[in-house]
């Protein structure tokens, strides 16, 4: 074993390390030089296995930064694989350039986008869980620092990669006592992470982080293991090999100025800038081929008392053959969200994620860079505590479809913390995100199949309740559609609404009919995307708009129409949940909440008295 070899190359990315981050003025050298060893050891001594110029080849190892500020490290393995020339380095965190300050899908060698601490575990995880499913032999490797080991969805992802006995899954966890402002709660106590790892069901080594012997055992135990995850917890030294740095409080995010650089390449001596690292091949595997099927009908007639919820399960399991690429997800709900459908009849493609939300999503950003396209489904009141995974889920261009069900105050009797009232607000704020609010059955299978042949994130809303089916089965929906279900050439005023308050004002505009008033009624069912035209065309022919919703009003429907329409300064009034919610029937909390048809009709007469 040549390790004369390893050290030129652990000194050569040292120096793009130093040299990079000394002319971006910023980033994280001391957390880069601590791992530098574990990484070249792990890339450059026949473990990783990867074809250098096919960084998308199926049966590549995949390498997931979480500890993310290390990302000029990352970049230097790569360099001295010879994928990174030196001026490339140089321009890491420039503006437009493709190595950021943390890693992002623009570097192609980059698996997910991650710098948010805490989410690489469960992003490996789900990694890990789609090899085993496609059957490829590929290994995934998460390198973790120490001070990130204190966020809960590490543990999260740890319980559950045990459980699922992911031995194709390596943590190499960098203790190197320092965090950001000092030291990391155990600090140099590996046997604390290793009795933890432990616990938890993982196969653990302790080792030191800059002896190549030590190295080399960690891995060699690593590709021995079997049966469950293996953890490397290695003992390193924060700035490594650059003295003014090293083993010191108070280098964490602070580059080296030039005459700093100096002194620390000095530390480093003699580089190579020619020398190379070869990185092993991977084995020859067939990539899987999945077809797509023709798939069944939807069976639904006018009238029919269905859930949304429950006609999300029915969709999954019809549409499956269709998009074979799918897999679902389930918070441990899926006898409410109706997942538990689609897991009985296809229990292989089925991963229960129990209630773990945050790993969850992480897992389901691991699927999704596999090819996968993962279906998550919980109550959407709790995707509020996984929102810092789905907000980084959009910078690794993942394709994952949420599905949050028991929206809104008509849940009834459970109360607030099971209500979904910021749902919508959430994911509006992903801007290449497509948000859906399904009334019926029919318009729900519709928008899960649509959700399904869209390439992107797509948050689906589901009601608890049954609902009357009000369309047909060969109803055509749209993402950026809505639907006019109340229409004459005589409308004064229009009601815009979605999901279940739709049910509320089309009995409302059915009434004031009755008394010769007539209400225009719109299912925007495409909260964002949104149909732009159909609400500039209402706007134009009617006096008013009212909105309403079982939501916010920060974020919900009728900020978005009223944000839609201000070009044309038109008249928007919204009904949406303003009180802190109670238990009770779901008509009783509608009215509670002003969004009922009793609030929608007093609404409506108070703007036809402005308008007639």
């Amino acid at each position: 074993m040549n390790f004369n070899r390893l050290e030129k190359l652990s000194n050569l990315v040292r120096y793009y390390s130093l040299v990079s981050t000394t002319a971006a003025g910023s980033g994280h050298p001391s957390s880069c030089l601590s791992a530098a060893d574990l990484m070249v050891g792990l890339m450059f001594n026949n473990v990783f296995k990867y074809r250098v110029r096919q960084p998308n080849y199926h049966n590549n190892d995949r390498l997931v930064f979480s500890k993310g500020h290390a990302a000029p490290l990352l970049y230097s393995l790569w360099a001295a694989a010879g994928a990174v020339k030196l001026p490339q380095l140089k321009k890491l965190r420039k503006f437009k350039s493709v190595l950021e300050g943390h890693p992002v899908m623009s570097f192609p060698y980059t698996e997910a986008a991650t710098g948010s601490l805490g989410q690489g575990l469960s992003v490996g995880m789900g990694l890990a869980l789609a090899a085993k499913m496609q059957k490829l032999s590929y290994k995934t490797y998460v390198l973790l620092g120490d001070s990130e080991m204190s966020e809960g969805s590490v543990w999260e992802a740890a319980q559950l990669a045990s459980y699922y006995k992911l031995d194709n899954l390596v943590a190499v966890l960098d203790v190197n006592r320092l965090g950001q402002r000092g030291p990391t709660m155990y600090g140099y106590n590996l046997q604390t992470y290793q009795k933890k790892l432990s616990a938890f069901g993982w196969a653990t080594v302790v080792i030191n982080g800059h002896s190549w012997p030590d190295i080399m055992r960690g891995f060699k135990s690593s590709k021995k293991n079997q049966g469950r995850p293996f953890a490397i917890i290695a003992k390193t030294i924060k700035g490594n090999g650059a003295r003014l740095m090293a083993n010191k409080n108070g280098w964490h995010g602070r580059a080296l100025k030039s005459a700093e650089l100096k002194k620390a390449l000095k530390d480093l001596g003699p580089v190579d800038l020619k020398f190379k690292g070869e990185v092993a091949w991977p084995a020859e595997k067939v990539a899987p081929r999945l077809k797509a099927k023709s798939v069944p009908r939807m069976k639904y007639k006018l009238g029919d008392m269905v859930s949304t919820r429950e006609a999300y399960g029915r969709a999954l399991t019809r549409i499956y053959p269709r998009y074979p690429n799918m897999v679902v997800l389930d918070g441990e709900v899926g006898n409410s969200t109706f997942a538990e459908i689609f897991a009985k009849k296809y229990p292989r493609r089925f991963w229960e994620m129990f209630i773990a939300e945050q790993n969850m999503v992480g897992a389901a950003v691991g699927l999704s860079r596999s090819g996968l396209m993962p279906f998550v489904s919980t109550f959407a009141a709790f995707f509020t505590r996984a929102f810092d995974q789905i907000r980084m889920s959009q910078y690794s261009n993942a394709n994952i479809k949420f599905v949050g069900s028991h929206a809104g105050v008509s849940i009834g009797a459970d109360g607030p913390s099971q209500m979904g009232l910021e749902d919508i607000a959430m994911f509006r704020t992903l801007p290449q995100a497509v948000v859906l609010y399904p009334a019926d059955a029919v318009a729900c299978e519709k928008l899960v199949e649509l959700a399904a042949r869209h390439r992107g994130l797509v948050y689906i809303r589901t009601t608890r309740g049954k609902t009357p089916v009000l369309y047909k089965p060969t109803e055509k929906f749209a993402i950026g559609g809505s639907k006019v279900l109340r229409q004459s050439n005589k409308d004064v005023g229009t009601i815009v609404t979605a999901g279940i308050t739709l049910y509320q004002a089309l009995a409302v505009a059915d009434q004031f009919k009755k008394q010769g008033k007539f209400i225009r009624v719109i299912d925007l069912y495409s909260i964002q995307q949104l149909d732009k035209a159909a609400l500039h065309r209402v706007a134009r022919q009617t006096k008013f708009i009212l909105t309403v919703e079982d939501h916010r009003p920060a974020g919900g429907i009728g900020e978005a129409v009223a944000a839609a329409l201000a070009p044309y300064k038109a008249r928007v009034v919204s009904l949406a949940v303003n009180k802190q919610p109670l238990s009770g029937q779901p008509q009783q909390l509608l009215d509670y909440e002003q969004i009922g048809a009793k609030a929608i009709t007093r609404a409506i007469s108070r703007l036809l008295k402005s308008y007639i």
